[in-house]
């Protein structure tokens, strides 16, 4: 299995694999970027089909945290971890334990914190053997599940999205097209529904699609019909290439805005919901609700940073990810290129300014846990 050659490979600092014979763990760490900070990202546990399907989904996802760091201007770098496994029946508390061990190992260039298929309890679980994990403040309403943050910027994100491209200012009557109902999905459901949109759903766990019709009013369809819905919004809620081939096509909305991940199966589509005057709003802008709430729950541990200051600063960061998309908007408009460009473009100016990497030794706080600090080194 090649990986310099991996048509995801983007100069990634550091690509590991761990195989733990005892507990079954089979996992694998992608450092893309520290430039601006320590590398954080989420650990997701999915029975990828092969290896190979793995490998591609870390480099893609660990890409994606470096620039959703640097366009939420936090100081921190882009990292992933994937456990290959089925969550809910290989997960146990060894295979948690050798992932905390994986972790640990790379001495602080990843931090990781909960993704699909990982919890607060599984990341408490790591955290028994090493110091590198996030998104588990056990003093919180949420136990540190960063999932609610991560909801509600995506609903900033697609309000501004309608505002922007449908000159809307209110949801009601909206029609959206919500593919996936998990921890974030069924809270972005929530949102729109208080909002008074209306709601097409569809999950492979039928209990959350039932949930949704009975606690929402939502309509339930099956995951080949959402995407051909004749509605406002596409919103990607579940894994990633959900903009594909096979897809695209059938598209009739105005506004593609989801919290999946690398929703784009490849540059090109982005290139034609951009052709076909369907407003993307990137992925990784979108979804940095998460990655701020576990920035700011670290910043909490240090001395003088009180619950209070949490609250209001996290409020303010989550909702300034519309001002950043409509900066996004605008550029794109003007300059007739796709939004996914003039992101990329955006994020690439911020980490790229920094020459050298963030390292262990530069961060003796780590050691507390307190919030990374910048790379003290050129720019």
């Amino acid at each position: 299995m090649s990986v310099f050659s991996h048509r995801e490979f983007d100069n990634h600092q550091q690509v590991a694999f761990f195989n733990d014979k005892k507990s079954g763990l089979r996992a694998i760490i992608a450092v893309h970027n520290t430039n601006l900070g320590p590398a954080l990202g989420g650990c997701r546990m999915w029975p990828y089909g092969s290896d190979e399907e793995a490998l591609t989904d870390v480099l893609r996802l660990s890409k994606g945290m470096t620039y959703k760091s640097a366009l939420a201007n936090l100081q921190l770098g882009g990292g992933k971890a994937v456990i290959i496994g089925e969550s809910r029946t290989q997960k146990t508390d060894d295979l948690l334990y050798a992932m905390g061990d994986f972790i640990e190992g790379l001495g602080g260039r990843y931090i990781t914190t909960e993704d699909s298929g990982t919890s607060v309890t599984d990341i408490l679980k790591m955290g028994q053997r090493t110091e590198h994990v996030s998104g588990v403040d056990k003093a919180s309403d949420h136990g540190g599940d960063p999932s609610p943050t991560t909801a509600r910027g995506v609903f900033v994100s697609l309000r501004e999205a309608v505002l922007h491209k449908l000159g809307r200012s209110d949801l009601k009557g909206l029609k959206v097209a919500i593919q996936g109902l998990g921890n974030v999905g069924y809270r972005l459901a929530r949102y729109l529904h208080e909002a008074g949109a209306t709601l097409y759903v569809t999950d492979i766990v039928k209990v959350n699609v039932d949930r949704a019709v009975r606690e929402l009013g939502a309509t339930a369809v099956s995951g080949e019909d959402i995407f051909g819905l004749d509605v406002d919004v596409f919103a990607p809620c579940a894994l990633g290439a959900a903009i594909n081939d096979n897809t695209i096509d059938k598209l009739k909305v105005s506004i593609v805005a989801g919290a999946a991940n690398n929703q784009l199966a490849t540059l090109k589509h982005g290139e034609i919901l951009h052709q076909r005057g369907i407003l993307y709003a990137p992925d990784y802008v979108v979804n940095a609700g998460g990655i701020i709430d576990v920035y700011y729950q670290r910043k909490m541990l240090v001395a003088g940073y009180s619950a209070a200051n949490y609250a209001k600063d996290l409020s303010a960061k989550v909702d300034g990810i519309g001002a950043t998309l409509h900066e996004i908007f605008v550029r794109s408009d003007a300059e007739n290129v796709p939004t996914f460009v003039v992101a990329d473009r955006l994020a690439e100016e911020r980490f790229n300014a920094v020459d050298c990497h963030w390292q262990p030794q530069r961060q003796n706080q780590l050691k507390s846990n307190a919030p990374m600090a910048a790379p003290s080194c050129n720019r």
